[in-house]
């Protein structure tokens, strides 16, 4: 996957789409969508919305943040607006001052046979059994 770079003494302005990681060192005004990892580091600054299935910030952060995978929150991190993730890590000594969701993507549901839902509760009972052992 490609690594993007918005560099330090750098500004960007506007929406970014992409489907390879970003290492932001520099500041970013606007919306940021991608398929793969956002890594806001020391000195990176964003103000607006973030849509990534993994994330790593140890700089600051303020807006909506909407993360299908992990979010880590290094020490250093200053967060602050709406986060969703699916698992979060913070690091003591992090800033979150945020709302926050933890939304896990649905799994498939394995469909089963139509003798499934005529069964008893006691066939129900020994084939939760059979499934536990």
């Amino acid at each position: 996957m490609e690594r993007n770079v918005i560099a330090k003494n750098t500004q960007i302005i506007g929406d970014i789409i992409s489907e390879g990681d970003f290492r932001i060192d520099g500041k970013l005004e606007g919306s940021l969508k991608t398929t793969g990892r956002v890594i806001i580091g020391a000195g990176g600054d964003v103000k607006g919305t973030i849509n990534s299935s993994n994330a790593d910030i140890e700089g600051t952060f303020s807006g909506q943040l909407n993360v299908v995978k992990t979010l880590t929150l290094k020490a250093s991190a200053n967060i602050s607006g709406d986060v969703v993730v699916g698992k979060l890590s913070i690091e003591p000594g992090a800033t979150f001052n945020a709302s926050c969701a933890m939304k896990v993507p649905p799994k498939e549901i394995k469909k089963e046979d139509d003798k499934k839902g005529k069964q008893t509760k006691e066939q129900q009972k020994k084939s939760r059994k059979k499934a536990f052992k």
